[in-house]
């Protein structure tokens, strides 16, 4: 039962994708010829409705669409070139300052927009060019802005970790957020330390001194919008207020910047904003019904108790089963975006976890980082394709140039994963 319940639900599923089917009803169709196997349709049906509405009528979902709102009011409140001066400022004169000035902009940008596709395009778009005009080539400017794309998702507010503490059962969002700042601070100077040994070698130019002259104009526009980082892991901390009354606190501070600071929304694209964040709402709460959907029919057949027999039957070693479940981890995030991923293989991957001793709060950060590695990695990481584009480069053109890249990723990767205390030292220390 287990067998077939396994090859029909990943079978409906694979063909439904294969032939363009959006992936969340592929999720719930699957899922639901699943079920068939052992219900009648029409309690299969009414279950399956039952367990999709329930599962989205969850007030700690309620962070979700305002962190969305927030990040698309940040993301067309034109601070992309704020940051960018901002970063050059922290950048210097070493070698690779342009290099670094991208890296330091997609972290912050990133974090601010919970996306690493707005921050590839909204700063890549701005970085690449420039550094193609200061004497980079195009292709390592391509690739900087690449690898450095992802750093931000891991840095709070991340809409991944509300998500994954969610469908954990509970791990602690602000033990989450605090690990995660730990975290993608490290992918970025990994990054950093690449591109400089890079550019040493080939000599790339520093930023002029003319480019940096207003420092006082640079800092006072690009602070406020770096202070909503602060602000919502500030006032979790303290208690001052919750993850969710954190997310619409985020959402008014967005907007006074926006509407008064920079005056770059006017009331007349409010609605266009509003309908972006109703539907990317929608989607994500689709997806969140549709994946819940998919955990009931793999427990009601006892599918993730097989998997986990699976890996644990390997071995007994948990430095070779934290391997496996990197390497299967790592396969998912290429061909899966990362919110549907968190959704169906947490509950999967959860209690291999916790199996073998690991910490949830440990666990939930290295797997979303593997997700977010597999965002810019090939057959189809979305992240891949998209600061390919934004630089202007082929794929096949830029993998070369990622591949020191890739060398510094996966060795944060393996860190983060077999020293725990990386992800854990920063939220231990707060008394999380």
């Amino acid at each position: 039962m287990i067998l077939q319940a396994s090859l029909i639900l990943a079978l409906v599923f694979a063909v439904l994708l294969a032939v363009g089917i959006p992936i969340a009803i592929s999720i719930a169709v699957a899922s639901l010829a699943t079920i068939l196997l052992i219900l009648p349709i029409d309690i299969a049906v009414f279950s399956s409705a039952q367990k999709m509405i329930a599962s989205i009528d969850s007030f700690s979902l309620i962070a979700v669409p305002f962190f969305i709102l927030s990040g698309i009011i940040m993301n067309n409140g034109g601070i992309a070139a704020k940051l960018v001066d901002f970063s050059k400022l922290l950048a210097g004169r070493v070698p690779g300052s342009l290099s670094h000035t991208n890296v330091i902009g997609n972290s912050l940008f990133g974090s601010i927009s919970s996306s690493a596709i707005a921050a590839s395009t909204a700063i890549g778009g701005v970085m690449v060019p420039l550094q193609e005009k200061e004497g980079y080539d195009r292709k390592f400017a391509a690739a900087v802005n690449i690898a450095s794309a992802p750093a931000g998702m891991v840095i709070p507010p991340s809409t991944g970790f509300i998500i994954f503490s969610l469908i954990s059962g509970g791990t602690s969002i602000a033990a989450l957020f605090m690990g995660g700042y730990v975290i993608g601070v490290l992918w970025a100077l990994a990054i950093m330390i690449v591109s400089y040994i890079i550019a040493k070698k080939r000599k790339y130019p520093v930023v002029t001194e003319k480019s940096n002259l207003n420092v006082k104009k640079i800092v006072w526009e690009a602070v406020p919008s770096i202070l909503l980082i602060f602000i919502i892991i500030g006032g979790i901390l303290t208690g001052v207020f919750t993850a969710v009354e954190a997310s619409a606190i985020a959402v008014v501070y967005s907007f006074i910047l926006a509407f008064f600071f920079y005056k770059t929304i006017t009331l007349t694209q409010l609605p266009h904003v509003m309908a972006q964040a109703v539907e990317m709402t929608g989607v994500i709460m689709l997806l969140i019904a549709a994946s819940s959907l998919m955990s009931f029919a793999m427990a009601f057949t006892g599918i993730p108790a097989a998997l986990s027999s699976l890996v644990l039957g390997i071995s007994d070693n948990p430095i070779i089963i934290l391997l496996v479940m990197n390497l299967l981890l790592l396969l998912i995030g290429t061909v899966m975006d990362v919110a549907p991923a968190i959704l169906i293989f947490t509950p999967i991957f959860m209690p291999i976890a916790t199996g073998i001793g690991i910490d949830p709060v440990h666990f939930g950060i290295f797997f979303i980082l593997n997700l977010c590695v597999g965002t810019i990695t090939p057959p189809v990481g979305t992240g891949l394709f998209v600061g390919s584009s934004v630089g202007k480069v082929k794929i096949e053109q830029v993998l070369k140039p990622l591949l020191p890249f890739y060398a510094a990723i996966f060795v944060l990767l393996m860190l983060v994963t077999y020293i725990p205390q990386i992800s854990l030292f920063l939220p231990n220390l707060l008394g999380l």
